[in-house]
């Protein structure tokens, strides 16, 4: 199939910007945005009627003031335009899902095999410049074969659509400045003779390179349509796609759990012809101001199963603290499955352990969809003998290579405690040796007496991690008088290390 692109391009972005945030009435006066360059305040934008006057970008301030008095003058804010091509780019979205920026201030979409949705090329065009326009903002928009191409017919051509197998011929009456090259190779062209793109596709290509480089020649081919650069989406495309588009926008939420729970179905009966299963599914909202509202669920192992991705949405739903409000309508509803995972057919099992772990998956995934991905974690083993990096917090829905957990000797008394103190509390002990277990210890102002203490266990400190001043740990599992048992260690070979080592508790056994 061959590939089509939409070029967008929004000349008045910023002063456009700016009318529809006004909040009193029109100013009918001439508006341009200045940004301070070389040490002077020059034009960064202009609107439509400053244009037509013959203000240009660049001009400075001064000479714009001598040409037009009265001149209303802002400050230009290039983070606000970019957050509202941004969120241009997001509304495109629902036409498809490969949207990518074309600074400055344009857009461009792939539009393969989707346009049909929408009753075909010109009708998408002309929905997309019916939709900017009720949003106040002037739009020029070309399709082509090339993103190259399109952009060139967009921004200095007058051709709506190029048909397949057209580029050619429509882009070679194109100026040479539809190259965007510097402002010093466009002037060595047209001194040359060489005023369109057509004048230039008629010179052998390495003459042009050995000339202009090779950069020049390679954005000919591409404005021509001889060679296709694909864009890069704004948004990593899902794996798997589908959505329901409305011909009226739909209000009533009740009947909004239906559609999500179809398109689920549909989704879950194109993994399984796939073999896999989704791990992050995304529900895509298109409200028909523009509006989109996206809800992401994750589940801990890949699933298709419909009914149990929608208990996931209906606890998102429920714990949503702004509600999903459908405003005008919505106009579209597209579920994406930006994870997949190979997932064949389950196995029933004997001993009825995968039953318990499907329940304990099933409710990690709830609390996660209530309380999110963050909130709701696990421990997991790691390969460290510290015993604080023993183990670690992740999320519970998160896939990770874990080391195994150690196995304890049968009969044999827990080697960690279940409590550990982070950092180890300081204690104050009388030992018979400096090197020997402990006779009694002060723990918070209290006196231990020890009746029996089995170590010691010694650990080597992680010297990649905590550098070579790092002593080396004697632990000892001690029991007091009152049968309460604690893990204590030493810190700092005797002699070695240091001649005063410091006792600790890390940890209480049960």
């Amino acid at each position: 199939m061959q590939r089509r692109y939409l070029a967008l391009w929004f000349p008045y972005l910023a002063s456009e910007r700016l009318r529809r945030r006004a909040s009193a009435g029109p100013d009918e006066r001439p508006l341009v945005l200045v940004e301070k360059d070389r040490g002077a305040l020059r034009l960064a934008d202009c609107d439509k009627q400053a244009v037509k006057l013959g203000l240009t970008r660049g001009l400075t301030l001064a000479d714009a003031r001598a040409r037009i008095p009265e001149l209303a003058v802002v400050e230009a804010d290039p983070a606000a335009d970019q957050r509202l091509i941004e969120w241009l780019a997001a509304l495109c979205d629902r036409f498809t899902p490969l949207v990518a920026l074309d600074p400055p201030h344009g857009l461009v979409l792939d539009i393969t095999g989707c346009a049909h949705l929408f009753g075909g090329e010109v009708a998408l065009r002309q929905r997309l410049g019916l939709g900017m326009r009720r949003l106040g903002l002037s739009l020029l928009a070309s399709i082509a074969g090339t993103p190259e191409a399109a952009r060139a017919l967009c921004r200095f051509g007058d051709c709506a659509v190029s048909r397949p197998g057209e580029d050619e011929r429509r882009t070679l009456p194109l100026p040479v400045a539809a190259l965007e090259a510097s402002p010093e190779t466009v002037i060595a062209l047209s001194r040359a003779g060489l005023k369109t793109l057509g004048d230039l596709a008629g010179r052998p290509s390495h003459t042009l390179a050995a000339r202009f480089g090779e950069t020049l020649v390679t954005r000919l081919r591409r404005i021509l349509g001889h060679e296709d650069a694909r864009i890069t989406p704004l948004r990593t495309p899902p794996d798997c796609v589908v959505e329901r588009h409305f011909p009226d926008p739909l209000q009533d939420t009740d009947g909004l759990e239906a559609i999500v729970a179809r398109l689920l179905g549909e989704a879950g009966r194109l993994l399984e012809a796939r073999g896999e299963g989704g791990r992050v599914f995304e529900i895509s909202f298109f409200r028909s101001d523009g509006a989109v509202r996206r809800l992401a669920l994750e589940t801990g192992r890949p699933s298709r199963d419909a009914a149990a991705i929608l208990r996931l949405y209906r606890e998102r739903i429920d714990s949503l603290a702004d509600p999903l409000d459908p405003g005008f309508g919505f106009d579209a509803i597209r579920i994406g499955v930006l994870v997949c995972e190979p997932l064949g057919t389950p196995q029933a099992s004997l001993d009825g352990r995968a039953v318990e772990e499907e329940a304990v998956a099933d409710l990690i995934d709830r609390l996660v969809a209530r309380f999110g991905r963050e909130r709701v974690l696990r421990f997991v083993a790691q390969d460290s003998h510290q015993p604080e990096r023993e183990a670690a917090l992740v999320p519970a829905a998160a896939k990770s290579d874990e080391a195994p957990w150690p196995v304890s000797q049968p009969d044999e008394p827990p080697a960690r405690p279940l409590q550990l103190f982070e950092p180890p509390q300081p204690v104050e002990t009388l030992a018979e040796v400096p090197d020997g277990p402990p006779l009694r210890f002060r723990w918070r102002r209290v006196l231990h007496e020890i009746a029996r203490a089995e170590g010691p266990e010694r650990i080597a400190p992680d010297w990649w991690r905590d550098g070579p001043n790092e002593h080396t740990r004697d632990y000892y599992r001690v029991e007091d008088a009152q049968g309460r048992r604690f893990w204590l260690f030493r810190a700092g070979l005797y002699g070695r290390e240091t001649t005063a080592p410091r006792w600790y508790l890390h940890g209480l056994f049960a």
